[in-house]
């Protein structure tokens, strides 16, 4: 009923059309077989009668096969499918009406015959499909022809067969504008010479240096390039096109996934594109599921993970979002980010610090949260590896704030964004970060097991590591380094990091949070996520640098400028003594921590607030190193 009822006129002239095409190949292939002789006039009394009703049978059987809800300007082979199945659905019931319902009362002869009924199925496809593909080659070519007219930039298209098809059909349907494809640069030596509705192959991505003054010789010069999914394959060597498609002027742009819900659209070429890792697939349906309709607080709502948490909430449907922010600006920018956000969702920002327990408390019970994301901290392995008390009060004081108000404001869960530097710490801010992640897993364990009539809380924590172009990453320093002219610096040759955009992130924490909050309530509460295979940062820099347009050793220097205090060159993911769990997500693992109980962490809590009021970092590193006994001071 509910696709009856949204059925329009249009539909009707559709349902119209393939009565009349049904009718005219029935009578057609009943004239051709009898010739229009004796015997054609002699059955045309009885063919009246029984048409009308093989024609209602017809539209029922169309509309179930969905030809008459289909829109002529996109039919595709599947529709071409449907049309052939229309007519063997009616030329099967031809045959029942022929060999079991009219032939035995017509004088013991068959009534239309074996041979009718063969030449009305080619007439019926025939009839069903002609108009249907002759609308659509009118579309197409109207299209085509705006699109030309329209200062429609030539363009070549940089990829695979596959995803250079689906641009181009994006373009004929006007859902990209403003490009004229006039050759396709495949990384697949498979595609070399080959059409793509009618589009040619013209060479490799290698081969841009060759072709595109080849093509302004011919009169064809090329305006600009743009780059599908599969040109930022490893082995196509991105980076490398980037470099000599700057040098020939080219505007390079990029086409996002081809698979997702979003309408394709250009946008420009960004680092994350030469991240060279797979993301993982989300399931958005389970994270709107978790998010729809709650309560949700982000402590460093300002900061880039904080941030991109607030706006993936909305996204999700969060019925009400507090922002808690201790700068100034950073909480202007992320309000005002979100007030532009097309959403019926509460949005409030207040000024406060994580440290400042009793302000905490007091905005978490006035809000009452279903959630918290906890991704305030102070997160600079350098500064503070010279202010040790400070990261203790942000990162280890101000997490048990955050952990104890969601607690007491009734919260379902509390997620703390940590780092893969808390695994074996061998800085600061691994080792506040573990102890907090200690003292989340101590305080989740203490929930469960209170009594049943109390509501139960889960509280986690999620670990990865860098995020490109975050605050304080190493991305903005090399874009500002080579705008600069150079050089480069690099801390070591071998530095090896794991990265991961913020978007996939983020969406991989809120994953995290439903995996928690599962029925079975699973006895994990530190996950970690999947940073794919790890990246040299001197790699990383020489693709930036070509992304500018720019060689690396000859237009832009790269310099080695050391190792700071407190980093490593590795960084891992799981600790030598860590179980690993596998929580059946992609994307996401768990970890199960050596976790001391709670009367142990509260001593070294008490201990460490006594150190921080005398301002003693011998005392402060003693109790930690007692507290972690994996921390190394020194880098690894």
């Amino acid at each position: 009923m509910t696709r009856l009822s949204q059925l329009t006129s249009r539909n009707l002239l559709i349902a119209v059309h393939d009565i009349a095409a049904t009718a005219v190949a029935l009578l057609a292939a009943f004239f051709v077989r009898f010739e229009g002789g004796e015997l054609f006039w002699d059955r045309l009394p009885l063919l009246w009668r029984v048409l009308p009703y093989f024609l209602v049978f017809s539209v029922v059987v169309c509309y179930l096969f969905k030809l008459t809800t289909t829109k002529w300007r996109f039919i595709s082979l599947p529709d071409a499918l449907n049309i052939v199945r229309v007519a063997s659905v009616l030329t099967l019931a031809l045959l029942v009406l022929d060999y079991v319902l009219v032939a035995p009362n017509f004088h013991g002869a068959f009534f239309l015959g074996k041979a009718t009924i063969v030449l009305y199925w080619f007439l019926e496809v025939f009839f069903l499909s002609a108009l249907r593909f002759a609308y659509r080659y009118f579309r197409y070519t109207r299209v085509r022809h705006h699109a030309r007219i329209e200062d429609a930039s030539p363009t070549l298209l940089v990829g695979r067969a596959a995803d250079a098809e689906i641009v181009l059909r994006a373009i004929e349907s006007g859902a990209v504008k403003r490009i004229w494809p006039i050759g396709i640069l495949s990384p697949s030596r498979a595609d070399r010479g080959q059409l793509i509705r009618n589009v040619p192959v013209l060479g490799g991505m290698d081969d841009i240096e060759e072709i595109a003054p080849d093509l302004a010789r011919r009169n064809r010069p090329i305006a600009r390039a743009v780059m599908m999914p599969s040109a930022f394959e490893v082995e196509a060597h991105p980076e490398t096109f980037l470099m000599r498609a700057r040098r020939l002027r080219l505007i390079v742009s990029r086409l996002p996934s081809l698979e997702g819900g979003d309408a394709p659209r250009l946008a420009p070429v960004a680092v994350e594109d030469l991240l060279l890792r797979p993301s993982e697939k989300i399931d958005y349906g389970r994270l709107e599921a978790l998010v729809k309709g709650r309560a949700v607080i982000v402590t460093g709502g300002g900061g880039s993970i904080g941030s991109e948490i607030c706006h993936r909430v909305l996204a999700f449907g969060a019925a009400r979002l507090l922002v808690i922010e201790n700068s100034e600006p950073a909480l202007y920018a992320i309000t005002e980010a979100l007030a532009v956000e097309t959403t019926e969702a509460t949005i409030d920002g207040r000024i406060a610090d994580i440290r400042d327990r009793e302000r905490i408390v007091r905005l978490m019970a006035e809000f009452k949260p279903d959630l918290v994301f906890h991704a305030a901290a102070l997160k600079h392995v350098p500064i503070l590896e010279r202010d040790w008390s400070e990261g203790v009060k942000t990162n280890i004081f101000g997490s048990i704030n955050v952990a104890e108000a969601a607690r007491a404001a009734g919260a379902s869960a509390m997620v703390m964004i940590s780092t893969d530097k808390a695994i074996e710490p061998v800085s600061m801010l691994g080792l506040t970060k573990r102890f907090a992640e200690m003292y989340c897993q101590a305080l989740d364990h203490e929930v469960a097991a209170a009594p049943a009539r109390k509501r139960k809380m889960r509280l986690i924590s999620v670990r990865f590591g860098n995020v490109l172009a975050s605050n304080g990453s190493v991305v903005p320093k090399f874009k500002a380094q080579i705008e600069a002219g150079g050089p480069v610096t690099v801390t070591h040759p071998d530095m090896v990091r794991y990265f991961m955009t913020i978007r996939e992130a983020c969406d991989l924490v809120v994953t995290a949070a439903t995996h928690a909050l599962a029925p079975e309530h699973p006895d994990v509460s530190v996950y970690v996520l999947n940073m794919g295979q790890p990246v040299k940062i001197v790699d990383l820099a020489e693709r930036m640098i070509r992304l500018s347009g720019l060689q690396p050793g000859y237009d832009i220097e790269i310099t080695f400028s050391g190792m700071r205090p407190g980093e490593r060159l590795n960084e891992i993911l799981f600790a030598s003594e860590e179980p690993t769990v596998d929580v059946g997500i992609a994307g996401i693992m768990a970890a199960k921590p050596n976790e001391p109980p709670m009367q142990a962490l509260q001593k070294w809590i008490t201990l460490l607030d006594q150190a921080i009021a005398k301002d003693d970092p011998g005392a402060i590193k003693a109790i930690l190193r007692d507290a972690v006994p994996e921390f190394r001071s020194s880098a690894a």
